[in-house]
């Protein structure tokens, strides 16, 4: 980790990237910002951008995820934690219509409209589930589109998510849908989230005919969910060169280590999911995790994620984050690198 993120003194500067798909690095952090707590760091440019599946879009290997801000994480922490995803070099925020009834959405918008890095950060966001626009229906999402934008603050979004497949609506009709978002400007990119591998195969079969082609998909995929995706899911992602956005990569807060015991776990409702994995398994994976750990000096955190980008075409997992020192941790994994045994040993106890 103190390789990774070394202090910066006042004078130094990254260095700009003029790409847009590169994303530059953000500027040093001054006395007034709201993570000025935390120690100085320079972005993480020694960390190559991935690209984004078949788009013009490169992404730091790990995207900040919303689903916590406005609810386990009030505004001024989701602020903080922002800045500090920020400082080092993140420049991909995804979340979703639906998350706190549209708070966190909201949350993410103050906080570009006063950022001085906002012009570099991508948004990714996900519609059908909210409760005003539900469904993936022409007019439901054309007002998720359009109410998004507003508490977004943005005249576009990088990547729409369709949040779960609607079998009440032909994927035809929302992929048409689609289109007419990305022709009006108001969408770049096309995402799934939740789909099945027969579902993909039948959108790669209509972008054919001339509907927008899926980049990327949103999988919930990490060491203790693993045969969901591993199977007919990976082999239409590699073959279609789908970008992977693995959802809850830490097992809702379990592959951190937190949770050893049932007193661990708590009454609240992040425990209560984290507590689902407790297991002989589960505490397997976690010692295997805390061995790993210690050989690279990280967090078990950064090495369930480092296990992650290590897989192939997983792009940026989407980590959130309920505090902003909990970001480093996050980020320290796109600079760990595991070796053959290591990966081994994590695939063989989980």
């Amino acid at each position: 980790m103190a390789q990774l993120f070394p202090a910066r003194s006042k004078n130094d500067q990254p260095a700009q990237n003029k790409t847009e798909s590169a994303a530059s690095p953000a500027a040093g952090q001054n006395a007034t910002s709201p993570s000025a707590d935390l120690p100085a760091t320079r972005p993480v440019s020694i960390v190559a951008r991935r690209r984004v599946g078949e788009s013009t879009l490169a992404v730091f290997p790990l995207a900040l995820g919303g689903s916590a801000f406005g609810w386990t994480a009030d505004t001024e922490t989701a602020t903080r934690t922002l800045d500090r995803f920020a400082d080092l070099g993140g420049n991909l925020v995804s979340t979703a219509d639906s998350y706190s009834g549209g708070r966190s959405e909201r949350i993410i918008g103050d906080w570009l409209r006063r950022s001085p890095v906002r012009d570099r950060i991508m948004i990714a966001t996900k519609v059908g589930r909210s409760a005003d626009n539900p469904g993936l229906g022409p007019v439901s999402m054309v007002r998720a589109v359009e109410a998004s934008l507003t508490r977004l603050g943005r005249d576009h979004i990088d990547i729409l998510g369709f949040n779960g497949d609607d079998v009440q609506v032909p994927l035809e009709e929302s992929l048409a849908t689609a289109e007419w978002l990305i022709d009006s400007g108001k969408v770049r990119y096309l995402a799934l989230a939740g789909y099945s591998a027969e579902r993909l195969i039948e959108a790669r079969i209509l972008a054919a005919t001339g509907l927008p082609k899926v980049i990327a998909i949103e999988a919930h995929y990490n060491l203790m969910h693993r045969a969901e995706f591993e199977g007919d899911l990976r082999i239409v992602a590699s073959a279609q060169s789908l970008a992977v956005l693995p959802a809850f990569p830490l097992a809702s807060g379990f592959l951190t280590g937190k949770y050893r015991s049932k007193t661990d776990v708590g009454t609240t409702v992040r425990g209560a999911r984290a507590g689902e994995y407790l297991s002989r398994r589960g505490l397997r994976v976690i010692a295997a995790l805390e061995h790993v750990a210690h050989a690279h000096d990280a967090s078990v955190a950064s090495i369930a994620l480092a296990w992650l980008l290590a897989k192939r075409n997983v792009v940026a997992p989407v980590a959130s984050a309920t505090l902003p020192e909990h970001v480093d941790d996050l980020m320290a994994a796109a600079g760990i690198r595991l070796t053959r045994s290591q990966m081994l040993e994590l695939d063989r106890v989980s």
